[in-house]
């Protein structure tokens, strides 16, 4: 197994360090950008550009750099579509870019998942959506999140019970796409990045939606942290250290974890991905926690709630044979067989009344199973004449058996399954192939006697290429024997 070792966030920097309160200006940008971040002279920079103060005085400084530097400067401009007064908005910043000579680039979104997830969630996965689309190898996105915004962040996160790589917030640089993703204005707090504004005479765009206190983040920034501010001034620089104190806990973790999946990596050559689950249970449960989470990372999956991923820990400490060793959440299955865990991509539910006829002479599709064709082969298969050419495929009900050829007796599927180690996840979605009521194959793994192809006829073979995350990588048993 392969652990990603990338480093997604710069856990410090001599920026995120200052004073937020300190001026802003052009050349402390230019000297983060290019002499800390070491960005090279030519970099292809997009800045992601609302209209607000915060994106204006991130495009207004860097347009300024231009004058010195020669990278390539454009603004991304993201219209979700949920104000009235949005197309007003597209066409500010399309006259502010044209002032300013920087390229704009517009992109309407659709922001879906609202019930679920909320609006703000739901507009800033389709922006981010948006933005990764846009982004070329080598492409700098760089977006105007400043200090006060990470402290609104780490509040969030602590309201939600986050862990380490919560509290972490927003890294000041990480991966998005095929580019970078960039946060240089994490050192300078809202009071700086107004004044630059002021002094430049900027004119930006107040969103309405900013007043709304029924978004958590609005009740935040108005609401809580000028209390805390007013005991605390300096509250939202400790909360923005917090992040990075957590950041760097989190690079830690993250080593750990690398080097605990290269000791629990699966050797099993079916599922390279998988996991050793008597390998994970020497582990303490802390870091049993940890090297799944970093498992389910690095495989793209997203993370599972403390309660979901206490349901693993429990596949873990105890075990199971059955096919319902599974645990499932939006997007993800992961399975625990034997001494295996293995996490796939959530398959469409199987309907057990499947019942689908089939003539060979086509390529068959079914959603939950994948698509079946047959090829014609000497010596082995079944014997379409034997049937009349026609077949039925259903799914498992229970209960089913088949005399193997060169057997004396019949054997149950569920025997011929769990001989030939079928995991669990494999046996609700093996296609049986019927004449009648009879048993003709079993997907393409074994041949009922009756139907089968003598040593010098001509049979036909199934093909089977199964829905994705659905493996029959166990062989196929019927061809050896």
């Amino acid at each position: 197994m392969i652990c990603s070792r990338r480093v997604t966030r710069v856990s410090c920097s001599t920026a995120s360090l200052r004073k937020p309160d300190s001026g802003f200006s052009p050349t402390a940008l230019a000297a983060l950008l290019f002499d800390e971040w070491h960005l090279s002279a030519h970099a292809r920079l997009k800045v992601a550009y609302s209209g607000g103060l915060d994106s204006h005085v991130l495009l207004h400084a860097l347009a300024t750099l231009r004058t010195t530097r020669p990278f390539r400067l454009t603004a991304v401009h993201i219209d979700h579509g949920l104000q009235a007064e949005s197309a007003g908005w597209s066409e500010h910043c399309q006259r502010i870019c044209q002032a300013l000579d920087v390229a704009c680039v517009t992109r309407r979104v659709t922001v879906s998942g609202i019930a679920e997830e909320g609006v703000e969630a739901a507009a800033r996965r389709a922006r981010y959506a948006a933005f990764a689309e846009l982004l070329e190898p080598g492409d700098c996105l760089l977006t105007a999140q400043q200090c006060d915004d990470q402290a609104e962040t780490v509040l969030l996160q602590l309201m939600r019970g986050a862990g380490v790589a919560g509290l972490a917030a927003m890294p000041a640089r990480s991966r998005l796409g095929n580019g970078e993703l960039l946060r240089p204005l994490l050192g300078f707090g809202r009071s700086a990045l107004h004044a630059y504004a002021v002094k430049h005479q900027l004119h930006w765009i107040d969103d309405p939606s900013n007043t709304d206190l029924n978004l958590r983040r609005n009740f935040l920034r108005r609401e809580i942290l000028p209390r805390l501010a007013h005991h605390w001034p300096e509250a939202a620089s400790m909360l923005a250290r917090s992040a990075r104190h957590a950041a760097e806990a989190q690079v830690l973790l993250d080593e750990m974890a690398c080097s605990d999946l290269d000791r629990c990596a699966s050797t099993d050559a079916a599922y390279p991905a998988g996991l050793s689950v008597a390998a994970v249970s020497e582990l303490s449960a802390p870091r049993r926690r940890n090297v799944l989470r970093k498992w389910l990372k690095d495989h793209g999956y997203r993370p599972p709630s403390e309660l979901l991923l206490n349901m693993l820990m429990e596949q873990i400490r105890h075990s199971s044979r059955s096919g319902q060793a599974c645990v499932r959440w939006p997007g993800i299955e992961v399975w625990r067989y034997r001494n295996l865990l293995v996490a796939m991509p959530a398959r469409p539910v199987t309907d057990g009344e499947l019942d689908v006829a089939w003539d060979l002479r086509s390529v068959l599709e079914l959603p939950a199973i994948g698509q079946l064709r047959v090829e014609s082969v000497k010596g082995r298969g079944f014997v379409p004449a034997r049937f009349g050419g026609v077949l039925h495929v259903r799914l498992r009900q229970g209960g089913e058996r088949c005399l193997l050829p060169g057997r004396k007796h019949h054997h149950s599927l569920k025997k011929l399954l769990q001989a030939a180690g079928a995991p669990p996840w494999e046996r609700s979605r093996l296609p049986l192939f019927y004449d009648g009521n009879h048993l003709v194959a079993v997907a393409d793994r074994w041949i009922c006697a009756p139907y089968a192809a003598g040593p010098e006829e001509t049979g036909m073979t199934i093909v089977w290429q199964p829905f994705p995350g659905h493996s029959n990588s166990g062989g196929s048993p019927e061809k050896s024997s």
